[in-house]
């Protein structure tokens, strides 16, 4: 009815800290709230339609969030490439995708292999999403002018190891960010892009400097989430129908990753196109999304509907 409607808003702007008399204006709020084993995160999303407020809330565990590296389906060749990534002084590496694409539960599982090994790990989110011990956590608030592009100025004041952005928005962001990772931090972030060859033009086209930008990056993950087939499905008699839910029962990455090599690196100062870059990648040994995505379907561990449904 209207007036559980009415309720139901009243009560989630009042939790969430949202503006009570703004019903024409998009907002974004949080709470939390005590389950029986754990607190757990809201993240609140409002738009005006035409019959009144539009709400979508998203529940995130702090706990069950933090997978383990092991547990997120990297192939072998890529799981071990990140280990070492993480490991590195410096440098930039970037996560992309869309949105519920698992970026953030890849970044804390990264952080999760280096957490208790004697470095400073803290992070710019907006919202803090998982809480992980051993490392400062902080949060955006733009009401208050702490942006990403500020909060990362005042972190560097903290003599970080490594930083995780929770997004590079704008230039000034970005650039920072570069730099940071030229004077001796290592750089976590994730931007919104298809692929991850789109990741180079789309810094450049912020204008970030290609003389900064190249010696800076490290590598670039691109990922989507991929539903895995049931037991039963995996079997090689096995009828099951694609479109059918019930035919899946669980979820794994399906990644893309692009280390930066010297020669990459020289192609990024030229500011050569992305599709020449593409070429040189391939020759070092790159795979594309859709092949391994190909490769999932061989082993059985998906459906091409599956593959074909996330990277269309």
């Amino acid at each position: 009815s209207n007036a559980t409607y009415v309720d139901f808003v009243r009560r989630v702007k009042f939790l969430s800290k949202l503006k009570l008399n703004l019903t024409n204006v998009p907002q974004d709020g949080q709470y939390t709230f005590q389950a029986p084993d754990r607190m757990v995160n809201v993240r609140v999303a409002s738009i005006p339609s035409r019959f009144g407020e539009t709400y979508t809330l998203r529940l995130l565990d702090p706990v069950r969030g933090i997978v383990p590296l092991t547990q997120l389906g990297f192939p072998e060749e890529i799981h071990q490439a990140l280990q070492e990534l993480v490991k590195l002084p410096n440098g930039l590496i970037l996560i992309t995708g869309p949105t519920g694409s698992g970026k953030t539960t890849t970044l804390y599982a990264l952080l999760n292999t280096v957490v208790g090994t004697q470095r400073n790990i803290i992070t710019l989110e907006d919202p803090v999403e998982y809480e992980l011990k051993g490392i400062v956590q902080s949060q955006v608030d733009t009401e208050h002018d702490y942006t990403f592009s500020s909060g990362l100025r005042s972190i560097l004041r903290h003599d970080p190891n490594i930083i995780l952005l929770g997004e590079i928005r704008d230039l000034e962001t970005a650039q920072t960010a570069v730099d940071a990772a030229l004077t001796g931090h290592l750089v976590l972030a994730t931007l919104h892009t298809n692929s991850a060859i789109e990741a180079i033009p789309r810094l450049l086209s912020m204008g970030v400097s290609p003389y900064t930008f190249a010696p800076a990056l490290r590598a670039i993950l691109a990922q989507r989430l991929v539903r895995t087939l049931s037991d039963a499905c995996r079997k090689p008699d096995a009828a099951c129908d694609v479109a059918d839910s019930k035919t899946y029962n669980g979820r794994m990455s399906l990644p893309e990753l692009i280390t930066v090599s010297p020669a990459i690196q020289s192609m990024i100062l030229s500011s050569e196109p992305s599709q020449a870059i593409l070429v040189q990648a391939k020759k070092e040994g790159y795979r594309t999304m859709r092949e391994w995505g190909e490769i999932l379907v061989k082993d059985r561990k998906t459906s091409q509907a599956e593959v074909d449904r996330v990277i269309a």
